[in-house]
């Protein structure tokens, strides 16, 4: 049976059991839902016109009384797909930075693509041909989720927060920064990409590596099977690509990114996700001025091999993260989590861990105050309380660097 990509037009031919199919654009497509049969015209358009025949695609060999189109209603509502803007961010977002655009891959540190992605897609072209940089380098992994009806908004708009903080305070250099996001310059926050991604960043470590993992998209939980969790849950990230391939927990996190950490080497997260708490399963988490015990009831080992961890997570283990425009006057998303903490360190140059933390909690707890009585129904209250947390202790008084 043919069809037609509603995203990119292309002819396919579906294979008669599956019940999803993808095209190379990437757009998926439910084979088991309801059909519509319309003509289609050369430029892509539906018509009413009587002619079938001459209203179609020179491309196309099938009598158009045999084309089928699938509308991607299992995901996203029909009426709401015209509406929908493929720019997530403010216009007055840094612009796209066409890092790491690089030749062909050759060798180990060539990121992997996937199959769901076409191979003349120019997204594919953005890999690593050498190791990354000595000293500092960071991992900004931003995930909107475009082809889902949960879609997330204001995550490139982050990303670019993220990144404008370590070039210009922290003085990151920008080919240390490698970024995973929905758009044309930068690869796709696949889960196969992701695991690469962390698989650089961690590459040849040396004792005063400066290392940051900056996640931004879905995070869930389930149940925890390896009696490795106070609580009983695994923490996990959603992948773009997660309903198919999986989440990414926070057993493999610790795995990859935390474990092989050497002396002299930090790893900062900053985890704007729901259930993030302890998304890196570190023992230690800060709570009231004081460390208390997170390790786990089997005594599985969660620290590192001398170097030292330490996240902010959007909330705690049970709450969920907001996306939200009300801290922004131009009434833009962006995560809670994200805003509070990069304007924290843009306003505090001096700032340190535990004042870093307090002025993440004071701006919601402004934010929160500031609704308005008779709106409070429809101002929905930002109910997170971010995490921080550490392979070890340490004087959270200390000045706070990357």
């Amino acid at each position: 049976m043919s069809m037609i990509c509603q995203k990119c037009r292309q002819q396919l031919q579906l294979p008669p059991h599956d019940r999803l199919s993808r095209c190379e654009c990437g757009n998926s497509i439910p084979l088991s839902g309801r059909e519509r049969r319309l003509p289609v015209r050369g430029h892509g358009k539906f018509g009413r016109n009587s002619s079938r025949t001459n209203s179609l695609s020179p491309s196309l060999s099938v009598s158009p009384e045999k084309i089928s189109y699938y509308w991607f209603t299992g995901l996203i509502p029909v009426s709401n797909r015209n509406q929908r803007s493929d720019s997530e961010h403010s216009h007055d977002s840094p612009r796209l930075s066409p890092s790491f655009t690089k030749p062909p891959p050759h060798g180990k540190n060539a990121l992997c693509s996937d199959s769901e992605y076409s191979s003349t897609n120019p997204r594919l072209s953005l890999i690593f041909t050498k190791p990354p940089p000595r000293g500092k380098r960071a991992l900004l992994c931003g995930v909107t989720y475009k082809a889902e009806k949960f879609r997330l908004k204001g995550t490139l708009h982050d990303v670019h927060s993220m990144r404008d903080l370590l070039l210009r305070k922290f003085n990151f250099s920008d080919d240390s920064i490698l970024i995973l996001a929905e758009e044309e310059a930068y690869k796709p926050p696949t889960k196969r990409n992701i695991l690469e991604s962390f698989k650089w960043l961690m590459a040849d470590l040396k004792s005063g590596d400066s290392l940051v993992f900056y996640f931004k998209g879905y995070g869930l939980r389930q149940p925890d099977f390896n009696d490795d969790e106070l609580d009983g849950f695994d923490e996990t990230i959603c992948p773009l690509d997660f309903r198919t391939k999986g989440m990414i927990s926070d057993n493999a996190i610790d795995d990859i990114l935390v474990k092989p950490l050497i002396p002299g080497v930090t790893l900062h997260a900053i985890v704007d996700a729901c259930h993030s708490g302890t998304v890196l399963d570190l023992p230690w988490v800060y709570n009231e001025n004081k460390w208390d015990d997170n390790r786990p009831p089997s005594g599985t080992y969660k620290g590192t091999s001398g170097g030292r961890a330490i996240s902010f997570s959007a909330c705690k283990d049970n709450q969920l993260a907001a996306y939200t425009s009300a801290f922004c006057a131009e009434k833009f998303m962006t995560g809670a989590m994200t805003y509070t903490f990069t304007n924290a360190l843009w306003e505090n140059p001096d700032i340190t861990y535990k004042g870093l933390l307090d002025c993440m909690h004071r701006a919601i707890e402004k934010v929160n105050k500031a609704r308005c009585p008779l709106l409070k129904v429809l101002q929905r209250k930002i109910d997170q309380e971010p995490v921080l947390s550490s392979s070890e202790k340490f004087n959270t008084n200390m000045k706070f660097k990357l």
